[in-house]
C-alpha cells in the first residue's frame, strides 16, 4: 500500500504546472507528468483521481500562493478604502493578466463543455475569492463607507469592471500583454465607476454619524 505524502503531492503540482504550461491541457499527458518525478501513473491516480482534478488543483495551488496575502490585506483594518482597493486590483489583475493565468482560463473554457472542470475551478478558485471579498465590501457597508446593498453582486460588479479592459481582450488576442501603468489606470477608472455607484456621499457620511 502506497503512502501518501504531501511532499510527493507537492512534487506532482509541481511537475503538472510546467507540463501544461507546456502542452495545455488538452496536449498534456499523466504519463508525461509521471515521467516529470520519475514515478507511474498509477502513483498519480494515487493522489488525484483524474487529470482535469490534478490541472485544477494546479491552478488553485497557484492561485492560493498569489492571493492569499492580497485577501489577507482586506482583513485589516482600512482607513483609506479607495487606495486599499486599488492596490488589491493592482495585485489581483497583475496575476491574472500573465500569460499563464490567460493560457489556464482559455484552458477551463475550452474544457468545461466536455467536463466538470468548469464548475471545480470555479468552487476552488473564483468563488473564494468572490466571498472573500464580498465579506469585505460587507463590512464597509455596515462602516456605512459604501451603500447597503448586496455585497455579493457589489463584488462580482467590481472584478467585471477590473476585467473588462484588461483580462477580456487578453482573452481574446485583442492584446499580448498590459503594462503595469495601464493596470494601475484600469483599476483607477474600474474604481471610479464602482464608487460612483456604492460609495456613500461625504455630506452623507457625517450627518449619519452626528444623528
Amino acid at each position: 500500500m502506497r503512502v501518501k505524502t504531501e511532499e510527493k503531492r507537492e512534487a506532482i503540482l509541481a511537475a503538472a504546472s510546467d507540463v501544461f504550461l507546456e502542452a495545455g491541457f488538452e496536449g498534456a499527458s499523466m504519463a508525461e507528468i509521471a515521467a516529470r518525478i520519475g514515478g507511474s501513473k498509477g502513483t498519480l491516480y494515487g493522489y488525484f483521481s483524474s487529470k482535469e482534478e490534478l490541472f485544477v488543483a494546479v491552478m488553485h495551488e497557484e492561485a492560493r500562493k498569489q492571493f492569499e496575502p492580497v485577501f489577507a490585506s482586506l482583513n485589516k483594518a482600512v482607513e483609506d478604502l479607495e487606495k486599499t482597493l486599488q492596490t488589491f486590483g493592482e495585485k489581483v489583475l497583475e496575476f491574472l493578466c500573465l500569460p499563464s493565468s490567460i493560457q489556464t482560463r482559455r484552458a477551463v473554457l475550452a474544457e468545461s463543455g466536455r467536463s466538470d472542470i468548469g464548475k471545480r475551478f470555479h468552487e476552488l478558485g473564483p468563488k473564494v475569492g468572490m466571498q472573500q471579498l464580498a465579506a469585505f465590501l460587507e463590512k464597509q457597508m455596515d462602516l456605512q463607507r459604501l451603500k447597503k446593498s448586496d455585497p455579493m453582486l457589489a463584488a462580482h460588479q467590481l472584478a467585471a469592471l477590473l476585467e473588462c479592459e484588461t483580462v477580456v481582450p487578453l482573452m481574446l488576442g485583442l492584446e499580448e500583454t498590459i503594462s503595469k501603468p495601464r493596470i494601475k489606470l484600469a483599476v483607477r477608472l474600474a474604481l471610479t465607476t464602482f464608487f460612483d455607484a456604492y460609495a456613500i456621499p461625504t455630506g452623507s457620511q457625517k450627518k449619519k454619524k452626528g444623528e
